[in-house]
């Protein structure tokens, strides 16, 4: 379609390109689509037991990102209903920079004291990223009020990636290879001001270099920003993640956050590394200043979960799900077995033997994700897989037997 489009009316496609990215990918999901594997609606009775409504199937979900298993915890749909009951209001439907509710206000404040730093919720981690990546980029979340070269992980979450068109108006964006701290130093000794963008938990698997860039922030003043979503509330005596647990912020460190995986509600958190930084991004974020903000049942389910994240469960969960993904490591060891992170992913190479070994896994009673490119490289493929702490272990036995058992006829 797109070669009967005049060239002088194409954009210029330095940061992404739907021809390619639609035409490449699309495949792929047509293929999970034409085999029953994707837009499945369903029955919920537990993360374990969901039901097909067309077939009534009954299948186990293993790839959910609730890897603690709170989005049907008591506690925390109570929380949502109390809320709710209480308020009298789904929300006030205006941006929460002119007026938000108390309940916001008590949100903001537990989540600062949860994680130790001045921290700001909104509607979801996206729209966080959306907002600030572009101030960052243009100088005003520092002090020194000068843009800074953007440097995109080359794995950073799509979130991020997508962003870029946006960031490239402002300053000069540039695209590292995974986890290359050579590279970047290359960008810091030649430029003066520079931002890195990464996932700190890589929602493929993996971690950020992250003792190496600390020493790179230190030399010269390395800006680093993380998505830390795959895990917050996995790690850290609060919950407060991987990245968040090993440093101490500074005005030179931001991290966001979905409320909407292991943390059990829903939204996005941005924990700042300056006081001033909090009603800067309120004002001037965009989508953050927009109305569409979270909603009161949201809000008293986050407050619920700031509640069991300072109880004695909070570890106990951790614990059960340290424990599962120890066992998935031992019977599916990879690359980044034994890094205390929830997601794994069985390659099989081709995309038809990833869509393959998906639907096998459905007809036996479990729902794995087929992951092809774009999600991964080409030639890469495969299941993803998340462990979560109410999976029990002798349902996860089962799953890893049925799954080298299928495997092994491949």
């Amino acid at each position: 379609m797109a070669t009967s489009i005049p060239e002088s009316v194409l954009g210029p496609r330095r940061y992404r390109n739907n021809e390619k990215f639609v035409g490449v990918g699309d495949a792929g999901w047509q293929q999970a689509e034409d085999h029953g594997l994707i837009n499945l609606k369903v029955d919920f009775e537990s993360n374990n037991h969901l039901i097909d409504r067309a077939t009534q199937h009954a299948f186990m979900v293993l790839c959910s990102c609730s890897y603690l298993g709170l989005n049907h915890h008591p506690a925390i749909l109570q929380g949502a209903i109390t809320a709710l009951q209480e308020e009298g209001t789904i929300g006030l439907a205006l941006s929460t920079l002119r007026i938000r509710l108390g309940l916001m206000a008590r949100l903001e404040e537990g989540l600062r004291d949860l994680y130790g730093c001045p921290s700001l919720p909104a509607a979801s981690c996206t729209a966080l990223t959306a907002g600030i990546l572009p101030l960052l980029a243009s100088g005003h979340l520092t002090e020194d009020g000068q843009p800074r070269v953007m440097v995109f992980d080359r794995f950073c979450h799509f979130s991020m990636a997508y962003v870029k068109p946006i960031v490239g108006d402002e300053s000069l964006v540039l695209t590292s290879p995974h986890n290359d701290l050579n590279y970047l130093e290359d960008v810091c000794k030649k430029y003066p001001r520079v931002a890195y963008v990464a996932d700190g938990a890589y929602s493929m698997g993996g971690l950020t270099a992250l003792e190496g860039l600390l020493q790179l922030q230190e030399k010269y003043g390395l800006f680093l920003y993380f998505d830390d979503s795959h895990s917050l509330s996995i790690t850290g005596k609060n919950g407060e993640g991987w990245v968040r647990s090993r440093l101490k912020m500074n005005p030179l460190t931001m991290i966001v956050a979905s409320l909407a995986k292991a943390f059990g509600s829903a939204g996005g958190v941005a924990m700042l590394g300056s006081e001033k930084l909090f009603n800067f991004l309120n004002r001037n974020a965009g989508p953050l200043a927009w109305s569409q903000n979270l909603q009161v049942p949201n809000i008293g389910a986050s407050l619920a979960s700031i509640a069991l994240h300072k109880s004695p469960e909070l570890k106990q969960l951790q614990d059960k799900l340290a424990r599962n993904i120890d066992y998935f490591d031992s019977q599916f060891p990879s690359q980044h077995a034994g890094n205390g992170m929830p997601i794994r992913k069985i390659e099989v190479g081709a995309e038809e033997k990833a869509v393959r070994l998906s639907q096998e896994l459905y007809r036996a009673g479990y729902y794995c994700s087929a992951v092809f490119f774009p999600v991964v490289a080409k030639g890469e493929a495969g299941v993803r897989l998340m462990m979560r702490a109410d999976i029990e272990p002798d349902e996860l036995k089962r799953f890893c037997a049925t799954a080298k058992d299928i495997i092994s006829g491949f």
